[in-house]
């Protein structure tokens, strides 16, 4: 491929089908269902415990693998069963869920900025990001294009997306971490090209924006819009889920790495207030501590996403094009800023998209 083208009474039944969708997985040690809920102390037993994932939408095949490997680790290491509950949906709209109520031992989701937002709401403690290596950051990705096959459209960069006739499919910025990633990739690119100069900037992103056909609330949906459905030309991607796209359907479509992307860099956390109150932190921690294994690395990469372990990456050589000029949020002055300047009520993101 080329880089650039590249066991259940009725309350247990109640509590499944009031979770969000996702996918369940029957799994010895794991089960997944689509949403999260409170698992009450009672269920915590000393041959069993339950722990509930709340993800974004992309790593539905990451973590129903991951499952099954961590809880082989904590029988081994414990000698106790793990059954682990998962939800995805849109990395902002899982926050606010959680922000909100929805019982959560741990959150893994596509950015800082929607931890964050948790942590804002009094439900995990300040210092997070401190709490596992690499800012608890365990595996990245980018922002890449998927197109039909043959690539009807030439798109080869950002400034193609702007032309006329081109439909782009992209999630919401305001409940999507993917399409906030989206956002800011196109954004470096348009800042390189007119040497910062903001009006140009924004106007280029307006033009794209203008070509979008579809605004789905998710990452998965976005993917969903464009290959179950067949709108528009190209897809901004996290690169995982166009690698999926093009191994379920080969013959179908190409990846196109642009110029210029982005580092993204999903984050991790353990939910204080919930695990505190369920007595799950050591279990919870470990579920998070043990991504970073060189076993958790490697299903990482074998799921498309970049291990944050360099040697292991280095590993994945031939699938990733670990060339690509990323730029890094840093260059946005952080999350916080730019959360507030782009994605905030009222932001840029607001300003340009009502026009």
């Amino acid at each position: 491929m080329r880089k650039n083208t590249v066991t259940f009474s009725l309350a247990a039944l109640l509590l499944a089908v009031s979770l969000s969708a996702c996918q369940k997985s029957s799994s010895t040690g794991t089960a997944q269902t689509d949403t999260s809920s409170k698992v009450s102390e009672d269920s915590q037993t000393a041959e069993t415990v339950e722990i509930t994932n709340v993800s974004y939408d992309p790593t539905r095949e990451l973590y129903e693998q991951y499952n099954e490997l961590f809880a082989n680790h904590w029988k081994d290491e414990t000698g106790q069963e793990v059954v682990v509950t998962q939800s995805h949906g849109g990395s902002g709209s899982q926050a606010l869920s959680v922000a909100q109520g929805l019982e959560a031992d741990v959150v893994t989701l596509a950015l800082e900025a929607d931890v964050q937002s948790i942590v804002d709401a009094g439900v995990i403690e300040d210092g997070w990001i401190d709490e596992f290596p690499l800012d608890s950051s365990p595996y990245t990705s980018t922002i890449v294009f998927l197109v039909r096959k043959g690539n009807p459209k030439d798109i080869k960069d950002w400034d193609d997306l702007v032309k006329d006739g081109v439909g782009v499919i992209t999630p919401n910025p305001k409940t999507s971490g993917g399409a906030r990633w989206n956002y800011l990739a196109a954004w470096a690119y348009a800042d390189k090209l007119y040497n910062g100069d903001e009006e140009k900037i924004k106007e280029f992103i307006g033009k794209l924006y203008a070509n979008v056909l579809v605004l789905d609330s998710g990452a998965r949906g976005a993917t969903t819009s464009f290959v179950e459905n067949g709108q528009g030309d190209v897809l901004l991607a996290w690169e995982n889920e166009a690698y999926l796209s093009i191994q379920e359907h080969p013959d179908e479509y190409e990846i196109v790495t642009p110029s210029i992307s982005i580092l993204c860099q999903p984050s991790v956390a353990v939910v204080d207030e919930v695990v505190d109150k369920r007595g799950t932190r050591e279990v919870a921690t470990e579920y998070l501590n043990y991504l970073y294994s060189d076993e958790a690395q490697r299903l990482a990469g074998d799921n498309f996403y970049r291990p944050s372990n360099e040697e292991i990456l280095a590993e994945y050589a031939d699938t990733f094009d670990l060339d690509i000029n990323l730029a890094d949020i840093s260059e946005f002055g952080g999350w916080a800023k730019a959360q507030e300047t782009h994605f905030a009520d009222g932001g840029i993101f607001d300003q340009i998209y009502e026009q």
